[in-house]
């Protein structure tokens, strides 16, 4: 294990320098970063991680509280009030098996202030951390402030990355709550809608076999801190930068599944990010979107007749579909399959080169080509049960949203 791996990063990446003075335990072994940003009560989070069965290593938790530098008052106002509550009951809890640590960034650059550069600054702490104690394999877990999780969450973290030693990060399993007192009827109604969107996607790019059918949610992720620098580390993106992080252990091949916990994420509406659960849910409720409504399950035949067999594309191009043709263009297709064989000396090699090109990211632009040019969005309820069909689920007695959280547990 090379033990310089982490202080290298640290010097040409991190944006910030130490963070936390205090020095870490020689049994360190995890650190749950957490950015909170316009909170009022993080401690329903907090102490669901605190009833978690302990680890075999030590533990830390990082909350980044954060806020641009044109901020309003109201809102640094929040933070500081949302800090002082978690740090009273965090020094008046009984059986604090974990280092609790608030750090402030209240004055972030306006251009990459977010969630982006918040998780970035604590999972460079816990880089840091690791560094400290020589532990370049230690474990960085993303949680947010509105989360909860099963009280094996954690040892179950620690358990898959010692029985996945080539792991270089996982997605976790989540489910959203679909009924209860803390929302209305309308935000459960729209999560459950919402979820059943998420899982359907992952799940038709799983029936086209396509290589990056993961949920990337940024509540329910972790990586091992050598991975993540040798990935190069969070990026700063305001929104998506889930899905643009664990790409990059798509592309390399070590991004894996945790199936055995469960994170139970917050279906709350928000207008602090630019898309995601919150907006959509806010969204829902403004009608500014039909939240019943997803892709064609056409979109999703049509990968799987475009992408069946992409080594055919090693000695030849013919055959490609037109629609993909159309979507590329045909000059650029030629010249990236091109591209992609020259720097391949097997068909195994070409395949990963070219899913390393169209990947998600492509793949999801491909599939809004589809909506846009051939087929219109069409509602779950229509579509879904097509897709269970091919999965050989016939009868989803248990509701389209459990059949597809069942698909995804097992």
């Amino acid at each position: 294990m090379n033990l310089q791996k982490l202080p290298k990063y640290l010097a040409k990446y991190a944006f910030r320098e130490d963070l936390i003075a205090t020095p870490p335990d020689h049994a360190l072994g995890m650190v749950v970063v957490i950015p909170a940003h316009d909170e009022v009560d993080l401690i329903n989070s907090v102490s669901s991680l605190q009833n978690c069965d302990s680890t075999s290593c030590s533990v830390e938790v990082i909350v980044v509280f954060n806020a641009s530098e044109n901020s309003a008052n109201t809102i640094l106002k929040k933070n500081n009030t949302a800090k002082e509550k978690l740090e009273a009951w965090y020094a008046s809890a009984e059986n604090s098996w974990f280092s609790l640590y608030c750090v402030t960034e209240n004055n972030l650059p306006k251009k990459h202030a977010g969630v982006g550069l918040a998780r970035k600054i604590g999972m460079d702490e816990a880089v840091r951390r690791f560094s400290t104690v020589n532990r370049p394999d230690g474990i960085i877990v993303c949680f947010d402030a509105d989360s909860q999780c099963k009280p094996n969450y954690l040892i179950e973290i620690e358990k898959h990355f010692e029985l996945n030693p080539m792991s270089g990060a996982c997605s976790i399993h989540f489910e959203h709550p679909v009924s209860g007192p803390d929302f209305s009827s309308d935000i459960y109604s729209g999560i459950q809608n919402y979820e059943l969107h998420l899982r359907y996607y992952k799940n038709g790019l799983a029936y086209a076999n396509l290589p990056f059918a993961f949920h990337t949610i940024g509540s329910s992720m972790a990586a091992r801190a050598s991975a993540y620098c040798e990935q190069g580390g969070m990026n700063r993106r305001k929104a998506g930068e889930d899905f643009y992080f664990l790409q990059k252990f798509i592309d390399v091949g070590t991004l894996t599944e945790l199936k055995t916990t469960m994170v139970i994420p917050s279906p709350r509406p928000s207008h602090r990010v630019p898309f995601g659960t919150g907006r959509a849910i806010q969204e829902m409720l403004d009608e500014e979107r039909e939240i019943t409504k997803s892709y064609a399950f056409d979109c999703f035949e049509m990968l799987k007749d475009c992408f069946q067999d992409v080594r055919q594309f090693y000695s030849s191009s013919a055959g490609a579909n037109e629609l993909l043709l159309a979507f590329v263009g045909h000059q650029e297709w030629e010249e990236k399959l091109s591209k992609i064989r020259s720097q391949s000396t097997s068909l195994e090699r070409f395949e990963k080169r070219f899913f390393r090109w169209f990947n998600a990211f492509q793949t999801l632009k491909f599939i809004h080509f589809l909506r846009d040019n051939c087929f219109l969005n069409k509602p779950l309820e229509t579509e879904v049960p097509k897709l269970l069909e091919k999965l050989e689920i016939k009868k989803p007695w248990k509701g389209l949203l459990e059949e597809l959280r069942q698909l995804d547990r097992t």
